[in-house]
């Protein structure tokens, strides 16, 4: 059965999956668009594997409407299964097969695969065709689950955490694979925990914990809706030892550590921070900040305050990734305008 002409690949309402008084995923909503790379992120144990299997037909769900490529994947329909691939998080074992032979072996499971001499070569296997699967190397042996998972050219491809254990360069390959596949039209699920692969791949992501979405949409909203601030920081100048700071715009407050001889400022407005701050280095006969840096929040800043924010019952002081939880640079903020520099 095609998607209706406007309908997203995967509409998904008030997803719910419980084991007795457990919920491992609860009143989930999600929209993922045709062609787009969408990426799931989320602390482990937050829902994405368990939500990725409903969505792939694989596990049943307790509640909840779920449409994917306008299907109920809970019917599991044998064409509407052909039109999804899947690379789940865990190695495949495939004994007493060649590489060629595995590949070989799941095409025929498709009405109209892609070639399997040119699937091995886009995997980085074809110099390993003929090597029995057992014997492949962890990233290799990731490559051909890779192959396994796209063979039939799907419309949707699920990827499970696709580059865990590849090394720099194998990762790389994976990601110019995703965009092949993007280019091609194909709408993408990714799951990671690399953040960096996210930035480089998908267009939009949703952020998973506690079994639900605590924010969804491009990367690019992710940052203006950031509650982390820029910081701008530099290195006081002898010009400006000792001088009182100008007022500073709204939303911007001096921290009070300087004792590294570094002043840093977290700032919502970070141009109109500037515009104060220089005319005032000016007057004081400081041509230069020594060090000026504008830091302004990164995808992995704005997803741990997004975990920390949204994880109950856990210390606030530190989360499950190990961060403390301090404010910005993990100092005290404080206003120094008056008591100057120091």
């Amino acid at each position: 059965m095609a998607t209706a002409v406007g309908e997203n690949p995967v509409s998904v309402r008030g997803l719910r999956k419980s084991y007795g008084d457990w919920h491992a995923v609860l009143g989930l909503d999600l929209d993922i668009f045709p062609g787009e790379v969408f990426a799931l992120l989320g602390p482990n144990g937050a829902g994405k594997t368990t939500t990725i299997e409903i969505l792939e037909g694989v596990r049943q769900r307790t509640g909840g409407d779920v449409r994917v490529l306008g299907c109920d994947p809970a019917e599991d329909r044998r064409g509407w299964r052909a039109r999804i691939g899947v690379v789940p998080q865990n190695t495949g074992a495939y004994a007493d097969l060649t590489v060629r032979e595995v590949v070989e072996h799941f095409a025929a499971f498709y009405p109209a695969p892609l070639p399997v001499g040119q699937v091995i070569d886009m995997v980085g296997l074809g110099k390993h065709e003929k090597k029995q699967s057992t014997d492949l190397s962890g990233g290799q042996a990731r490559r051909l689950d890779v192959a396994v998972g796209i063979v039939g050219d799907p419309d949707l491809i699920f990827l499970d955490e696709p580059t865990t254990g590849l090394d720099p360069v194998a990762r790389r390959e994976a990601w110019d694979l995703v965009r092949y596949f993007s280019e091609r039209g194909t709408t993408t699920v990714l799951t990671t925990h690399y953040l960096d692969e996210a930035e480089a791949l998908a267009q939009r992501a949703a952020v998973i914990v506690a079994g639900q979405v605590v924010r969804s949409g491009s990367l690019a909203e992710f940052g203006a809706r950031s509650q982390t601030p820029t910081t701008v920081s530099f290195r006081i100048p002898p010009e400006l030892s000792g001088r009182a700071l100008p007022v500073l715009p709204p939303e911007s407050q001096a921290l009070a550590d300087t004792t590294d001889g570094v002043l840093r400022i977290a700032t919502r407005t970070p141009t109109a921070l500037l515009s104060v701050l220089l005319p005032w280095a000016h007057e004081a006969g400081a041509g230069e900040l020594p060090e000026l840096r504008v830091h302004r929040p990164t995808l992995e800043d704005i997803y741990l305050d997004l975990i920390r924010e949204n994880v109950s019952g856990t210390d606030r002081g530190t989360d499950t990734l190990g961060r403390d939880d301090q404010g910005t640079d993990g100092q005290a903020a404080d206003r120094t305008s008056e008591a100057g520099i120091r």
